[in-house]
């Protein structure tokens, strides 16, 4: 009896162990997903209390992306004009769009790493000059062929330009003004996509060629080619090669630390952007297609809805972007996912235009806010050493998982197009079928939603960390190398340089002045204020006198 009793006590003490570690399980999941929120800054505080090299950093980034963006969204602005000039189908021409995306990573590993070696400012030179001639060259395809040539090359282009630019932006501006900061880049997004429907509409109207979308595009470059000689090198950067420096490590060292403890964080973060960017182009590129095509939406109507939807997205990147700093990251993306998949219906199949326009508006608000929490949340994922390359590469390599987007929606559109009540299939003016793009389009993306609800909410989240602070990572435990302990080993190491050109008797000396100035000090502080100068004077002279 006695020993039943004992394993009786023994057996709930298990359970309330188990219990108990499962509440902790929970607590800190819990924990990781909602934050009790801090009080916001305000907003025009925040976006008038800038330096004036804040503000150039960050309207050149802007820039290059919103330029980015116009060049590549040409594609599917036109598709159905590249497709007649071209003499075939509109899932062909997609493929360019599929082909441009595959490429990006490669140019996001190029770039990438060439501005963690070498500093942001000139690779982001070079990428915006490189994309926006191929984008011009793009105008004078004789053939579909050279076409998707000359889009490969561009997306080699295009591949530098987020990452090097959110990591230049995000760098340099206030920790409190990051969350609306990354949404206002991010919709430079929408901003071009914006841009280049307003320019195609023009061209539309005026019955010209779908060819000179591309020419306008690579001139307005020029703008972002001009501001950026202004811009100033990261000074995140400059301390980080600082660092490298004292600690002595180079940056293949670098390259296996960042493997041996992150690489399980960089594979979550290649498979969050990948549904991300399933999030954004499974909303977007055949959207336009759709309205044309299925809806048989007039340039005018299609233009407006265009407009409509952008507006949505820039007013969700921004607003989301900036309350993510108070809620959370992860919090914002999840409350996006889901609110975008309950739109669904209403963005496919709203019961007339103005229902499907609120629908498209409502629909790119939450898409494009999750993706205006994406810039800050990255960067503070990315290991800091590698804060140019990883970003930008886990983009791109999720925009590579995510290629086929528009494709697969067109490809499985066309294979079963609408049919009538009598089961017959539905034919346009020119007797062809049409295609069921906005059935395809809805499956897709209630996919995606749960997709991305489930990977935002199993992953970590460093909200508002402090980029100057997490400068490199030790070794051996994989934490950061902050400005004072590279400070601590440079004295330690009695170092010729500090990396001002100081000699070693230079740095013992001025080390030996510090250390005095700092003991006057504090004896001045522990003595009566009408004795100080006495004092002090007697202690220098003692001290000098040792």
């Amino acid at each position: 009896m006695g020993k039943s009793s004992a394993a009786d006590v023994e057996v709930e003490q298990i359970e309330k162990r188990q219990d108990s570690a499962v509440k902790r399980h929970l607590k800190a999941f819990r924990d990781s997903i909602y934050h009790k929120p801090e009080k916001p800054t305000n907003m025009w505080h925040l976006l008038t209390n800038l330096t004036n090299t804040q503000r150039i950093t960050f309207a050149a980034a802007f820039f290059g992306w919103t330029l980015d963006a116009f060049d590549f969204f040409s594609v599917s602005l036109t598709t159905a004009q590249i497709a007649k000039d071209f003499n075939v189908e509109p899932s062909e021409v997609t493929s360019a769009i599929t082909t441009t995306l595959m490429l990006r990573p490669i140019g996001a590993l190029i770039f990438g790493a060439l501005a963690d070696k070498y500093g942001r400012r000139w690779p982001l030179m070079a990428d915006i000059v490189l994309y926006s001639l191929i984008n011009m060259a793009s105008g004078f395809a004789p053939n579909l062929q050279t076409f998707i040539g000359l889009r490969a090359v561009f997306g080699i282009a295009m591949g530098g330009e987020w990452g090097l630019g959110a990591s230049l932006a995000l760098e340099s501006l206030p920790i409190e003004a990051r969350g609306l900061f990354s949404g206002i880049f991010q919709e430079g997004y929408a901003c071009g996509y914006l841009l280049a429907t307003l320019v195609n509409y023009a061209i539309e109207e005026t019955g010209s060629s779908w060819r000179i979308l591309f020419w306008v595009g690579a001139s307005f470059a020029l703008l972002a080619i001009v501001i950026r000689f202004w811009v100033p090198e990261s000074e995140a950067f400059e301390k980080q090669q600082e660092a490298r420096r004292v600690i002595g490590r180079s940056l293949l060292k670098e390259t296996w630390i960042v493997l041996k403890h992150h690489w399980l964080r960089l594979i979550y973060m290649v498979i969050l952007m990948a549904f991300m960017n399933f999030f954004s182009h499974g909303s977007q590129d055949l959207y336009p297609t759709f309205l044309t095509s299925q809806l048989g939406y007039t340039p005018t109507q299609k233009t407006v809805t265009s407009v409509i939807y952008n507006i949505g997205a820039i007013c969700g990147g921004t607003i989301i972007g900036y309350y993510s700093s108070y809620f959370g990251r992860k919090l914002c993306v999840a409350v996006c996912a889901i609110l975008a998949g309950c739109f669904i219906p209403l963005w496919i199949y709203g019961p007339n235009i103005h229902a499907l326009q609120f629908g498209a508006f409502t629909m790119q608000f939450f898409v494009q806010g999750a993706w205006g929490v994406i810039p800050a949340h990255i960067n503070e994922l990315s290991p800091p050493a590698f804060r140019g390359l990883l970003p930008g590469l886990a983009y791109q390599l999720g925009n590579l998982i995510s290629a086929a987007s528009s494709q697969i929606e067109a490809t499985i559109g066309e294979r079963y197009p609408i049919r009538n009540a009598d089961g017959s299939y539905k034919l346009n003016a020119e007797g062809k079928q049409i295609a069921d793009y906005g059935l395809t389009q809805a499956i897709f993306m209630g996919c995606v939603c749960g997709g991305l609800l489930i990977t935002i909410l199993v992953g970590k989240e460093e909200r508002n960390k402090d980029f100057m602070e997490h400068l490199v990572e030790d070794a051996r435990s994989g934490q950061a190398v902050t400005p004072d302990d590279v400070n601590a080993s440079r004295i330690e190491q009695g170092m010729s340089s500090d990396g001002n050109g100081k000699s070693e008797s230079d740095e013992k000396i001025h080390r030996f002045e510090s250390m005095q100035e700092k003991m006057t000090l504090e004896h001045a502080e522990s003595v009566q204020p009408a004795e100080t100068k006495q004092h002090e004077q007697h202690d220098s002279t003692g001290k000098n006198a040792e």
